[in-house]
């Protein structure tokens, strides 16, 4: 599969994905909210709403959220999910093609802006969000048990046979999310005309069995995109792994957000 058709591998899981994907922090709205006051009379749009792990807590402030989805399957599920907002809409199509009015006091992204080309999310955001208006970008950046230094090496040898071979690359040395990376992040938004830029980090862990680890493997782009008969067996050897080193993963994550205004 092309790396530029993975971001729709996702809607082939969406359950799955709904699932398994985590949300985000309490203390990420609270940020959001004490730089850009979000009510009933306010205007907001999502792009790329997956499984509606970023909105419930929007919707809940009573302001019109229409959600931009590519996703057949995450735009059924999301209209079920949450069918009890009137105030919610989602429209089905990427956001790059789709013909939206402008004037939002807010456009957010979790997880998704990363698949739209820069210069055209950007634009394309600003242009759409009234004077004064907020886009919030942030996303979760997981990372492997570095508690159980034995069974990270046990899966990075796994990646190598399976993951990277597959994609004929050499094997790559994964690292944490860092600060000057979400600062980075943060700072593109100035190339297009914002200002006000900041970014905060969030952190948390979250602990899973074998299998539900292989659950959340399964919702990666990359990985659904793996021919059959090698994922399967590249996540059997993962879950086998961890049911050797104790039956359960840690995983820990660092949430980014980064807000900018017009």
């Amino acid at each position: 599969m092309k790396i530029n058709t993975l971001s729709q591998t996702f809607d082939t899981v969406a359950d799955v994905y709904e699932k398994m994907r985590p949300g985000y922090v309490d203390e990420l709205y609270t940020e959001i909210f004490k730089y850009i006051p979000v009510n009933t009379e306010s205007r907001v749009l999502e792009i790329g709403i997956g499984g509606g792990q970023a909105t419930l807590p929007i919707l809940k402030t009573g302001c019109c959220l229409t959600a931009v989805e590519s996703g057949k399957n995450f735009c059924d599920l999301c209209r079920k999910k949450f069918k009890d907002f009137a105030n919610f809409s989602v429209i089905n199509g990427k956001f790059e093609d789709v013909a939206l009015s402008g004037d939002y006091d807010m456009i957010y992204s979790a997880s998704a802006f990363h698949w739209i080309p820069e210069e055209i999310g950007y634009k394309k955001v600003y242009d759409m969000l009234k004077d004064g208006g907020v886009f919030a970008r942030f996303a979760n950046h997981p990372y492997r048990d570095k508690g159980n230094p034995g069974l990270s090496k046990e899966i990075d040898e796994i990646y190598a046979k399976y993951y990277y071979k597959y994609y004929d690359k050499e094997p790559e040395k994964t690292s944490e999310y860092s600060e000057k990376e979400a600062r980075d992040r943060a700072l593109i938004a100035l190339r297009y005309g914002f200002s006000d830029v900041r970014y905060k980090l969030f952190y948390r862990t979250r602990i899973f069995t074998a299998e539900e680890y292989r659950a959340l493997l399964g919702t990666y782009s990359d990985h659904i995109a793996i021919e059959e008969n090698v994922r399967k067996e590249f996540f059997a050897k993962i879950e086998e792994a961890i049911n050797r080193h104790g039956g359960k993963i840690t995983i820990y994550d660092t949430i980014d957000l980064q807000l900018a205004r017009k």
